[in-house]
């Protein structure tokens, strides 16, 4: 009888356990999909108001652009500020580094197994696209990938060409997050005319 209460007492306890476990990952799956929702409304509102949006009333972020891979089928808004309660929602602009589809080096940090996992699959030559809140679009060409010990990393903040940096952690696979390296993929602006407009003309 003891050993079949004992045995009914862990089978319950492996129930609840599992039954929180659902739950608790239930929540996490919804909450991020209302986020990424609440963020594209607000970039909505970004582009017809043309001030900064607020995602949600305590959110301490908002986007400020939108960057697509089209090789990668990738498609992400870029917010403001790279803190860890940022990176949370989305990739991340460093506060330091040029305007984000402006003149000079704008650097851009994601994490390396959710939104910026597309990195591992981008080549020299590939195009990254930036839509501002203007509505305007930048095309970028990457011209270079690196991997970098973060101790040594050393990024311009002044290039001759408009410039994006797009920074996250190697390797891709690794199974403990925050090692040492970090993998780079530079983007210049195409040239002469690095911008069209978001009907996808020339200027």
């Amino acid at each position: 009888m003891n050993r079949n209460v004992v045995l009914s007492i862990a089978v319950a306890t492996l129930a609840a356990t599992g039954g929180l476990a659902l739950g608790s990952g239930a929540y996490l799956y919804g909450k991020a999909q209302v986020g990424q929702w609440l963020l594209h409304r607000a970039w909505l509102r970004t582009q017809a108001s043309g001030k900064p949006s607020a995602p949600w009333p305590w959110a301490d972020t908002q986007p400020q652009a939108r960057l697509l891979a089209p090789a990668q089928h990738a498609d992400l808004l870029v917010l403001a500020g790279a803190s860890g309660r940022t990176l949370a929602w989305g990739p991340a602009h460093l506060d330091n580094s040029a305007t984000v589809g402006g003149a000079g080096n704008a650097v851009v940090s994601g994490h390396r197994d959710t939104h910026f996992r597309f990195l591992a699959h981008v080549a020299i030559g590939d195009s990254l696209v930036i839509e501002r809140a203007d509505g305007n679009r930048v095309v970028y060409r990457v011209s270079s990938i690196a991997i970098v010990d973060a101790r040594a990393l050393a990024i311009p903040r002044d290039t001759e060409r408009p410039t994006l940096t797009l920074i996250t952690c190697y390797p891709f696979d690794a199974l403990v997050p925050g090692g040492p390296l970090r993998y780079i993929v530079t983007a210049e602006a195409e040239s002469p005319a690095f911008e069209i407009t978001a009907s996808g003309s020339a200027l």
